[in-house]
């Protein structure tokens, strides 16, 4: 529903916000603010300790900042051998990386036989659920029904605001548990109201894994190969954490420690999760394939490769946002361990498919941008592809449309989101607030009558 307003009275309004809330750009340097909690050469400010994760991706020799071959630990063990074990092993990993996250250890062979009857017993909607919040109120977005719908949970539990660790466990499974069904139940609904198309529903199979459920309930005929469920419950390992810094994980901890409940926190991540600068990169990604597939005639001719890289660094191509989407993080420097487990993964299922063109193509861009952006811009910045660059290209290898890639990022991610929760819960002991430097003069206050 949109405001109902005079046309000029609201350009009016717009072009007064405009003027009167930007801040000249004189005062960040000033007064040595650090914007975006970031340091000068691009680090993070320090804002809290945390024993779940640490992202590594590069180390301060005598002051200064070298890139370093990244690394990601999920409570101090390292993905590459939590993939590569699982891997060898032949399971799905993504309950026991949850187990680990949210415990802190590794569960033996019973532990994470309960976690995992735990999480699908868990998994159906409350009744009445499926009918109100998603038939009654379908939404174009499915991350806004996901956020939503996580909101929604805390008028179905008796005892929302009871904050032990246990309650606080407990709460985490259930949502954990219900994640990929509201995610698919909004897709679906969003197809029937929006897409004018047939909408799927099944009833859960509680023996299925994660990623299993997930290719089940969003597939008309429910079949997938297990190869492709072996993808995807990579994708959820790779997906469920990355350290109490990234933004959806400080949202969290930010609202977690004023003291609200946990729906209120888990959804305020799943809000900062969505943002195109976040977890919403990854359509960036796939959009910025479709143009490049589009208007580059010679996929494997490098020459022209550089020269669309260069245009869309100008701002004369792509989305005229001056990004090579899918290039860059944050922490990592020389590379972005995800990225690579991912891009081995989908060529592996890639080959001998189409997709083996597309993946070399997004290889290209990998190569040649760092070369691109420093011609351009002049500055000389270590690139490397972030996970981001690959995970669209393999939900589209498994048939999961591109408005879920987002929304499956957050059904990963809510083991790292509760994690964080829990331990803000029992070691932050402060509200988290930050200074901000207010730049305003004093003003006299005038009258209603005597303004102009």
């Amino acid at each position: 529903m949109k405001l109902k307003i005079d046309e000029k009275y609201r350009e009016s309004l717009a072009a007064q916000i405009t003027e009167r809330n930007r801040i000249d750009q004189k005062y960040y340097r000033r007064y040595e603010v650090k914007r975006g909690l970031r340091n000068a050469d691009g680090t993070g400010v320090v804002a809290g300790i945390t024993n779940i994760c640490n992202v590594h991706g590069y180390v301060m020799n005598e002051g200064e900042k070298q890139d370093i071959e990244g690394e990601l630990y999920y409570r101090g063990y390292n993905i590459r051998d939590i993939i590569g074990s699982i891997e060898s092993e032949g399971r799905f990993g993504y309950e026991e990386v949850a187990y680990l996250l949210l415990m802190g250890k590794l569960p033996g062979r019973d532990e994470l036989s309960l976690f995992n009857n735990a999480i699908s017993q868990n998994r159906e909607l409350p009744d009445g659920f499926f009918e109100d919040m998603m038939l009654k109120a379908p939404s174009r977005d499915i991350m806004n029904k996901i956020e939503r719908s996580i909101l929604a949970l805390y008028s179905y539990d008796p005892s929302p605001e009871t904050k032990t660790p246990e309650d606080e466990l407990m709460t985490a499974i259930s949502i954990m548990s219900k994640l990929p069904v509201i995610m698919t139940s909004a897709y679906q609904v969003k197809r029937r109201f929006f897409d004018g198309k047939t909408m799927y529903m099944h009833q859960v199979r509680p023996e299925e894994a994660t990623a299993e459920t997930i290719l089940s309930l969003l597939r008309f005929d429910r079949e997938f190969t297990f190869e492709e469920a072996k993808l995807l419950d990579i994708m959820l390992m790779l997906h469920a954490e990355h350290g109490g810094g990234n933004n959806s994980a400080f949202a969290c901890r930010v609202l977690t420690s004023s003291g609200t409940d946990p729906y209120s926190a888990y959804s305020a991540a799943i809000g900062a999760l969505k943002g195109p600068l976040h977890g919403g990169a990854n359509i960036k990604v796939l959009e910025q394939l479709d143009y490049l597939k589009a208007n580059i005639r010679n996929w494997s001719d490098e020459g022209e490769i550089r020269d669309m890289l260069a245009k869309i660094l100008r701002c004369e191509a792509g989305d005229r946002s001056g990004k090579i989407h899918g290039m860059g993080h944050a922490v990592y420097t020389l590379s972005d361990p995800r990225a690579v487990i991912l891009k081995a993964a989908a060529k592996n299922l890639a080959a001998g498919t189409t997709f083996e063109d597309e993946i070399a193509l997004l290889e290209s861009v990998e190569r040649n941008a760092q070369q691109v952006f420093s011609e351009i811009t002049g500055k000389e910045k270590t690139l490397c592809a972030n996970v981001d660059m690959y995970s669209g290209i393999c939900y589209r290898m498994l048939k999961i449309p591109d408005e879920l890639a987002t929304a499956l990022f957050a059904t990963a991610r809510i083991a790292g989101w509760s994690a964080h929760r829990i331990e803000e819960r029992l070691t932050g002991g402060r509200i988290i607030r930050p200074a901000y430097k207010a730049v305003s003069k004093l003003r006299a206050y005038v009258p209603l009558n005597e303004r102009e």
